[in-house]
Formats: structure tokens, sequence, C-alpha cells
């Protein structure tokens, strides 16, 4: 019984076998054929049942074959979809952008401009990685609004932008911080500046503000002691402001305490730059003194 089963078993494998075996040979040979019509056939048919990697080695052959003929046109279109069906979206978005502006008047051309910046979009990295894609993705999907206002994928174009922006958003709110957490302080209160005036509307504005008076006042702490008094008050101004902008800011027990840390450092300084005067000036008129008496012993010999 259990040899009858086995026997059962391996049949049904080897007729599945040479099935595949079958249809991958039946395949191979369309695809090395001169038949282009019968190999467009079945690439639509491959692509319409999902099969998009058998299709887009029939539509590779036929590419360059029905260059300037009637289909070449819906060719490019599936062609460019087959790519974009495969997540290869570099690719992808070249034979959509060579479509939009190969066959500018298609009715297809619009959604093929669309679908170019929309692959640039789906290549933009996480926030912390380079952004050249995100900065290109923003400039396709302008570009598809300015080219086709009137477009209903306006909307969705413009929302795409707009995630995109909040991504440039956080990498330059993250760039600016890590100067302060690497202790550089100068870069940190500039970065906190550009990053505020390029997005003036971002959501990270109460808490930059903060960060710049705290950088400010790090960055004074820092600084010889001839420069702080100036750049203690540049903190204090700066926590003014902030104060100003966000009177309710849960940041605000943190800025006062600095505030007054501000403060506090300026008499402090004040006190140690007089002290040093002092001694320097002491110093000079025993020097002083010391010349007049040498120069008294000599006249008295």
């Amino acid at each position: 019984m259990f040899k009858i089963r086995l026997n059962i078993s391996v049949s049904l494998l080897m007729l599945l076998l040479l099935a595949f075996v079958s249809c991958k040979s039946k395949y191979e040979k369309l695809r090395a054929s001169n038949d282009t019509a019968k190999k467009y056939r079945e690439a639509v048919r491959l692509y319409e049942k999902k099969d998009y990697s058998k299709a887009l080695g029939l539509f590779d052959d036929l590419v360059t074959k029905y260059r300037g003929t009637a289909e070449a046109e819906d060719l490019s279109y599936y062609f460019s979809y087959t790519h974009y069906k495969l997540r290869d979206y570099t690719t992808a978005r070249y034979h959509f952008k060579t479509f939009a502006d190969t066959y500018a008047s298609s009715a297809k051309a619009e959604e093929c401009r669309f679908m170019a910046a929309y692959c640039f979009y789906l290549e933009s990295p996480t926030f912390s990685l380079d952004q050249e894609n995100t900065i290109k993705a923003i400039e396709a999907l302008q570009l598809f609004i300015n080219l086709y206002p009137k477009s209903e994928r306006v909307t969705e174009a413009s929302k795409l932008i707009g995630n995109l922006r909040e991504k440039l958003e956080t990498k330059s709110y993250a760039n600016a911080k890590l100067f302060l957490d690497i202790g550089d302080y100068k870069s940190a209160v500039i970065a906190f500046g550009n990053s505020a005036r390029e997005f003036p509307d971002t959501k990270y504005a109460e808490e930059m503000e903060f960060l710049t008076v705290k950088a400010q006042a790090l960055y004074a702490k820092a600084s010889f002691e001839t420069k702080q008094e100036e750049r203690y008050n540049e903190a204090i101004r700066l926590y003014t402001e902030f104060v100003q902008n966000y009177p309710s800011s849960k940041y605000l027990k943190d800025a006062e305490e600095i505030k007054k840390n501000c403060e506090k450092a300026i008499i402090d300084v004040r006190k140690l730059l007089a002290l040093q005067a002092a001694e320097m000036k002491a110093q000079e008129e025993k020097v002083k003194a010391a010349e007049g008496n040498k120069k008294e012993d000599t006249k008295n010999k």
C-alpha cells in the first residue's frame, strides 16, 4: 500500500515537472522566435496575469523591434509599468519620462509624467540618509503641477510634495541638533537659524528656538573670557524672543534657568576680568617701580 502511494506521488511529481519544463520550453521558444505579433500578445497576456518577470522578458525583446511603429506607444507604456510592478523604480521612472517626452500629445502622457515623478518619490530614502532623490522628486512633482495645473492628480502631487518637504524639514532639524549634541555650539546656532528660515512653519519651531538659546549659552560658556559677556547677552536676547513667541512653552522653565545662569555668568566674568586687569596693572606698576629703582641706583653710583 505504501509503495503504491509512493509511486503515485512520484508520478504526479514527474507530471508536474514535465508540465513545467514543457511550459518553460514553450516560453523560451517564443522568446527566440521572430513572431513579434504573437510575442506581443503573449507579453500582454502575461502582464495581465501579473506574471511581470516573464512579461518583461518578452517586452524587452520587442522594444527595439517595434520602434517607430504604431504599436510602439502602447508597448512603451506596458514596458514602463512592468518595471514599476517589479519595483525597479529607477528604470521605471526613466521609461515613464521617456514616454511622456516622446509621446507628449498622447492621452497617457500626463499619467506617465506623474508616474515618473512618483517613482522618484518612492526612491526618496529615510530622512537620515542623503536627500538628493527627495529634492529631485519635489522638482519632478512640481514640474508635473506646472505642466498639468488642471489635472485631477494635482492634489495628490501636492500632498506628496508636502510629505517630501516634511522629510527635508526633519533632516534639517536633525542636522542642527547633531551640532548641539557633538558640542559644536556656534554651528548649532547657525544651523537652527537656517532651518527656521527655510521651514518657517516647521513643527520643530518651538523646540529649535529653545535649543538655539541653549546652544548660544553653551557657546558663550566655551568662549574666551573677553568674548563671554557679549555672547551671553546674545543668549539673553534670544531668550527674550523665545518667551515672546512662546509664552506658554513647555521649555519655559528651562529657558528661564538658562537666562539666570547667563546673567550670573556675566557678573562672574566681569569680576574675573576686573581682577585680571587689577593684577595686570599691579604687575605693571611693580615693573615700573623696579625700573625706577634701578635708574635711581644707577644715578647714585
